[in-house]
């Protein structure tokens, strides 16, 4: 039985010639589609802007969660992971990027990396680096290195955005001050969530020292 694909075609290359045999319509159709579903994400996405990036929308709906178990934990005293659930929340890390930008780039950097004061993005840590360690620094301050405690003039919910947003720079090794004080230690397996006493309305400005 012989058809049109069994025509010889005229060329050789090589003492080598070959049969006129196109690929299936289903796959040229398949390349067709795939061709105009490339087009269409290429509009879409990056030209106009109009969908959102899958990563993107698993970001929204991870701080969509944070911000709900925060609710939820409204009446717990302040702890190292109300803390983190702020970090989580970027309307909270922009209200304290806010606040740092303000009041603590002149000691730490526009971008933590350290100037009088130290190196917030590294990590090595003078007076601890877990977040209601951090907390602690920012609400009492370091009054023998020329922090002063921002309690007074920030008041806890600003204290506590801003040390959500410091945060945020934990280990991200930005280039400034040389690394002072020690590494931070991770909790060994079972160890307690770190004590919030007497700091449940701490507040002060953002600091590491």
């Amino acid at each position: 039985m012989t058809g049109r694909d069994d025509e010889m075609l005229d060329h050789e290359f090589d003492g080598i010639r070959e049969f006129d045999n196109p690929p299936p319509n289903w796959i040229m159709w398949l390349l067709y589609a795939s061709i105009a579903v490339a087009v269409g994400y290429w509009l879409v996405y990056q030209t106009f802007g109009v969908g959102s990036y899958p990563t993107t929308r698993y970001e929204a709906e991870m701080a969509r969660a944070a911000e709900q178990q925060l609710a939820r934990m409204a009446k717990v005293e302040l702890n190292d992971r109300t803390l983190e659930l702020m970090a989580a929340i970027p309307a909270k890390v922009g209200e304290g990027r806010k606040i740092f930008e303000q009041f603590c780039v002149a000691c730490h950097g526009a971008g933590g990396e350290g100037s009088v004061g130290p190196n917030l993005t590294d990590p090595f840590w003078i007076h601890g680096g877990t977040p209601m360690q951090i907390h602690k620094t920012v609400t009492s301050g370091v009054p023998d290195k020329g922090m002063v405690a921002w309690a007074g003039q920030l008041g806890p919910a600003r204290v506590q955005t801003v040390t959500a947003y410091v945060l945020t720079l934990k280990n991200t090794n930005k280039p400034g001050k040389a690394p002072q004080g020690e590494p931070e230690v991770a909790p060994a397996p079972g160890a307690a969530p770190a004590a919030a006493a007497g700091q449940t309305g701490a507040a002060a400005a953002p600091a590491r020292t």
